[in-house]
């Protein structure tokens, strides 16, 4: 990689982080938590979560900067040896090759369902796939600059669109707190956790830092973002829909949207609002886990990056097409997200302390 072109900001490796994160997880996430834990307490389940996501990130973080300008497929070799870091590598880049393709299956079924009926799956597939490499051969810096353009946009009109479903709102749909006691909210924090996926892309991102001291910075931003948004959507349609009202639904959120309208605007119904910034938000997070498979071919195999760029289309549109329908989707996801709570979880850490015992690396001042 090119480190004088391809440099990114403080906010830009943040804006990577809060992308990836709303993908799938935005429609999903209410289902998934009341489904586990089964009382409205699972808002809390979020914030647990999310800070216990943030103490891994940051460890994750502390990792890379051992290691100025490598990604994780280039400094592990120091750290463990070649063949397991050569395992490790291929483990990883498999990984990011079935969220690219999970991120866009999910986003071409509910695409098809309300807003392109009768269109096959293959074909909003393909056309997002061809869209995504035109995107990633540009390099980080295109990425980047278009992720900070989607990411004010997403946060505005999803707030906008979310708040504008208050007058469904009641309280009483999230009481008593604590009602049946802690154990619904552990049991939430497995699914909670899973909507989190997205901090390990700081593996990579961090090597192309203009300033990589300010990493931990970044992942904060980066995780606190995404928490708030996820616990404006957990409370808003818990409160609207209730929890028995949600367990039949398979996308509440956009149930939610759904259930009003307002008379006089452009847009009455904003079930397609909500859609097109979603989608934005799950292009976002399938170019950039596309981007850090080819980079992670590429180091590994010590070849140019474009070319495996090119090989993984194929690859990615096999995986996407191999669920039948929504629950084998959903089962697609919820194990590579168990996959990513262990490979990002405990791996980062047993690197981190392997390297000091081993003293490898340096540090930034």
């Amino acid at each position: 990689m090119n480190r004088k072109q391809d440099q990114l900001t403080t906010v830009q490796a943040a804006a990577f982080i809060i992308n990836y994160m709303l993908g799938a997880g935005i429609l999903t996430l209410p289902r998934t938590t009341v489904t586990a834990a089964n009382t409205p307490d699972v808002w809390i389940s979020i914030i647990l979560s999310g800070l216990l996501v943030m103490v891994m990130g940051i460890i994750l973080v502390t990792l890379c900067q051992r290691f100025p300008g490598k990604t994780v497929f280039q400094f592990t070799e120091e750290i463990t040896g070649k063949w397991i870091a050569y395992v490790l590598g291929v483990i990883i880049i498999l990984y990011f090759i079935t969220i690219s393709a999970f991120e866009i299956r999910v986003m071409a079924d509910v695409t098809g369902l309300y807003l392109l009926e009768g269109t096959p799956v293959w074909a909003i597939v393909m056309v997002f796939m061809w869209i995504g490499f035109y995107l990633i051969s540009g390099g980080v810096n295109s990425m980047a600059r278009l992720y900070e353009i989607i990411l004010p946009i997403t946060l505005i009109l999803f707030v906008l669109a979310i708040f504008l479903s208050s007058d469904l709102f009641e309280i009483n749909n999230l009481r008593p707190v604590l009602g049946e006691g802690i154990m619904p909210v552990i049991k939430g924090l497995k699914p909670t956790t899973l909507a989190y996926t997205g901090y390990e892309i700081m593996f990579v991102v961090m090597a192309f830092m203009k300033n990589p001291e300010k990493g931990k910075k970044a992942m904060v931003w980066g995780i606190l973002i995404p928490m708030g948004i996820y616990l404006i959507t957990l409370v808003m349609v818990i409160g609207s829909l209730s929890i028995e009202g949600m367990k039949t639904r398979t996308w509440p959120t956009l149930d939610l949207m759904r259930s009003f309208e307002i008379e006089g605007l452009v847009f009455e119904r904003f079930e397609s609002l909500l859609l097109v910034i979603w989608i934005m938000q799950i292009f976002s997070t399938s170019t950039i886990t596309h981007y850090a498979a080819s980079l992670g071919c590429s180091q590994l195999f010590n070849k140019k990056l474009l070319p495996f760029m090119i090989m993984l289309l194929p690859i990615i549109y096999i995986i996407a097409m191999l669920p039948e329908n929504a629950n084998d989707t959903f089962k697609l996801g919820d194990a590579v997200g168990y996959v990513s709570i262990y490979l990002f979880g405990v791996i980062p850490l047993l690197l981190l302390l392997l390297s000091m015992i081993r003293k490898k690396g340096g540090k930034y001042n």
